[in-house]
């Protein structure tokens, strides 16, 4: 472990707050991906144990933490944008302490307290949790910057969910493939996969706490396992996603298991098996695929092929006809042509995919693909990602027809933010289904009132349809 500890100058230092019989609120604000959304957890179960209260908004609370992305230059800058207005937060309110974790803190390390010398902690992914730890030492006086290469420890912090049914489980961080796009390797380090039985046991303490679904996550989640030991008779690893899938798939009261993001060159015909076996695996596969040319592919390192792409969707397809297919996609890689790109579109109409992720290529730094000569003008850009979106949207709403007149097993996570006389939840296949509370229908007709409750499995006819979401009445 090497954590590299900058001492404040005399000015921070004075002002460094004091934590000790101190505590306070706390406010966290999430950049990026999924994993970072489970980062976040953790730290939030970590600075409640340490006696801090959620606050109301970042603009009182008695420590700001941001948590970074730095996949896209416009997240990026938006938290530099969001650390100037804390900065001037604490010029007049010492007492306040400043954090930026996740990718951009391990991406930028000592130089962003050069360039925001109030902030108080820069902590890269691979510590979150150390948080406890790094503040202790920020209590002391010092600024404290930890993103040297970390092995990391068993978590054994009681997250802080954001939801009281569905739950984020980290089962490998890290990621060790090279895409030359990508930035994620450099800032979060190499594949750390955890122990089966521990991922288990995290798993059963949510049951008991009464999540219902769970999603596994990791950078790479296919490459799940190739670092632990172990050897099968068979001859193959001894610990891959499917065992673990295999492992946890039991564990009583949790009735949903989603996992993400799969990577085509891992994707395995067992994998496909499994999900179709196992009655707790949802019929949704989040399996990006980049781009729809194979010259395009290969310059991003990817490591398959376009035709390698079809063949895991069609083979899921098979043997789960209605399963959910969503995917990420670039578009304006550096030297993509318009007939390469072309052919992403033509990808994406011909598999029919239920969502798309989309996004312009930005340059992130200490990538290949950043330094290459041909980079595409934004306005190339702009118009592909736009013309992409509205494919992509269409294409959406084409799959959501089936569901008309369906009726739709739906995990209610709580009421419509939007529309608190609502019920929202999602279907096996993660399509977002609102429902009216005041249409619930006993199994004689008659209203149940407010019977269904968050956690519940609820039979809903699906009415509506849009690109990406249901609407529908339940019904007995």
């Amino acid at each position: 472990m090497s954590v590299t500890t900058t001492t404040a100058s005399a000015t921070a230092s004075a002002s460094a707050p004091v934590l000790a019989g101190r505590r306070g609120s706390y406010w966290i604000t999430t950049f990026g991906c999924q994993m970072n959304k489970a980062d976040s957890e953790r730290m939030a179960g970590i600075l409640e144990s340490m006696g801090y209260q959620p606050g109301s908004d970042e603009h009182s609370a008695d420590l700001v933490l941001y948590n970074t992305c730095t996949i896209r230059d416009n997240a990026e800058q938006k938290v530099y944008s969001y650390l100037g207005r804390q900065a001037q937060r604490k010029r007049t309110n010492p007492h306040l302490t400043l954090v930026v974790a996740g990718c951009v803190a391990q991406q930028e390390g000592e130089s962003l307290l050069r360039r925001v010398p109030e902030l108080d902690l820069v902590m890269g992914p691979q510590h979150a949790n150390r948080l406890g730890t790094l503040l202790e030492q920020v209590a002391s006086g010092q600024q404290v910057v930890a993103t040297g290469e970390h092995h990391i420890l068993e978590d054994i912090t009681t997250a802080r969910r954001d939801s009281q049914v569905c739950a984020w489980v980290n089962v490998i961080y890290g990621c060790n493939e090279r895409c030359t796009y990508c930035v994620v390797p450099s800032v979060r380090g190499a594949e750390q996969s955890r122990r089966p039985e521990a991922i288990r046991l995290e798993m059963e303490g949510l049951a008991e706490r009464g999540f219902k679904e769970v999603t596994l996550l990791g950078q790479n989640i296919d490459a799940y396992g190739r670092d632990l030991p172990g050897i099968t008779p068979e001859g193959r690893r001894q610990h891959t996603l499917t065992d673990l899938l295999q492992h946890v798939h039991d564990v009583e009261g949790i009735e949903r298991i989603r996992f993400a993001t799969s990577h085509p060159r891992y994707f395995t015909e067992r994998l496909i098996e499994a999900c179709a076996e196992l009655p707790k695996l949802c019929e949704h596969f989040h399996i990006p695929f980049q781009s729809g040319d194979d010259d395009v592919l290969k310059a991003m390192a990817r490591g398959y092929t376009v035709e390698r792409y079809r063949r895991i969707l069609e083979r899921i397809r098979s043997r789960m006809p209605d399963a959910a297919i969503s995917a990420d996609v670039i578009v304006g890689f550096p030297g993509e042509t318009d007939a390469q790109y072309r052919r992403t579109l033509a990808l994406i109409e011909e598999i029919g995919f239920d969502q798309v992720n989309t996004a312009a290529y930005s340059p992130r730094p200490h990538t290949p693909a950043a330094d290459w000569p041909d980079q595409l003008s934004e306005a190339v850009k702009v118009e592909r990602l736009q013309e992409i979106n509205a494919l992509v949207e269409r294409t959406a709403r084409l799959r959501s027809e089936r569901y008309r007149g369906r009726i739709e097993q739906v995990l209610v996570e709580g009421s419509n933010p939007r529309d608190p006389s609502q019920f929202m939840g999602r279907t096996r296949t993660n399509r977002l289904t609102f429902f009216p509370a005041k249409d619930q229908a006993s199994h004689n007709g008659e209203p149940q009132g407010g019977a269904i409750q968050p956690g519940d499995l609820v039979n809903v006819r699906i009415d509506e349809v849009r690109a990406f979401s249901l609407s529908g009445v339940a019904v007995g």
